[in-house]
């Protein structure tokens, strides 16, 4: 049996939402999660469409007070930043976490408030993908170089160290989002991973059959837990249409969406397993997400860890 990794995303912009702005919630359910016997642990990237605690920050602080999870983020946006600090900043989270870091990136999903995100931070949204491949080049480059020279259409530096080098040698891997024909040339010219989220897994399947062999193959999955169908379609259609203040119908026609029983939850997640998927990234669309994540680890983890084929 080949096992699927199961991650827990870290509900940074929805206890903001909530109005709750502890983020030491955000450290103990990571601590949890670890406990419950998640692979990996994540965090999402938006300092002003949808806000929520620093991505950086907070998986260093969460880098510190785990031991075994994977830490990734899904998905950091590097064409927000400049690559010398950015990978300054990666290097060392990944040096706290002993070579536990990925980093997820992607260019920004296109719609008004990201384009009106990068506009206040004075950052080309029509250059957004272009920055994102020079970031990373660049800082694959500090990352494995002594001494850097960087000449591109976006970013020029001279004689760079950064120091120090991060855990894993030539830097962590990086796991790219995007669906699409584009965006699959991009994952396989340039990334580790692949962490997408289609609606569907017969569209996961046919994108994965593109893709290099070693890339690995992920998945950005919404779940609302819940006995009664009827009831787990309500609590999702009020959690997500807080988060995106959009229809659901909208949300779910173009992200991976489950809600439902944990057996009809663990046969969805199977399908994207069946269809090549080796770690899922689990968003959970509840109000308390301590009570939710325990019931997960409980009653549909093991179902999904059972189910998955070689």
């Amino acid at each position: 049996m080949t096992e699927l990794q199961i991650g827990f995303l870290l509900p940074t912009r929805d206890r903001i939402v909530l109005g709750d702005h502890d983020v030491g919630l955000l450290i103990r359910l990571a601590r949890l999660s670890e406990e419950l016997g998640f692979d990996s642990v994540w965090a999402g990237d938006s300092p002003v469409t949808r806000q929520r605690a620093d991505v950086l920050t907070l998986m260093a602080a969460v880098a510190a007070v785990t031991e075994r999870v994977t830490l990734g983020m899904a998905v950091l946006l590097p064409a927000l930043r400049h690559p010398i600090p950015l990978a300054h900043q990666l290097a060392t989270i990944d040096r706290i976490a002993d070579g536990r870091l990925i980093a997820g990136m992607g260019a920004g999903f296109p719609n008004p408030a990201t384009e009106a995100q990068f506009e206040a931070i004075g950052v080309d949204f029509t250059r957004r993908t272009s920055r994102l491949e020079e970031a990373i080049k660049a800082m694959r480059r500090l990352w494995s170089e002594d001494v850097v020279t960087f000449e591109g259409r976006h970013f020029h530096f001279r004689d760079i160290t950064v120091a120090p080098r991060p855990a894993q040698v030539g830097g962590p891997p990086v796991w790219l989002a995007g669906g699409g024909e584009r965006a699959l040339r991009r994952v396989g010219r340039i990334a580790d991973g692949w962490i997408p989220y289609p609606p569907s897994w017969e569209t996961y399947a046919q994108e994965r059959a593109g893709l290099p062999p070693n890339v690995t193959p992920a998945l950005y999955a919404t779940v609302c837990v819940d006995d009664d169908p009827k009831r787990a379609r309500r609590r999702l259609r009020a959690s997500i249409e807080r988060y995106y203040n959009a229809p659901l119908e909208f949300m779910e026609s173009i992200q991976a969406m489950y809600a439902g029983p944990p057996e009809g939850v663990a046969a969805w997640l199977g399908r994207y397993a069946d269809s090549g998927a080796r770690h899922v990234v689990i968003r959970l669309a509840v109000d308390d997400h301590e009570a939710a994540l325990s019931e997960f680890a409980d009653r549909v983890m093991p179902l999904i860890r059972k189910g998955v084929p070689a």
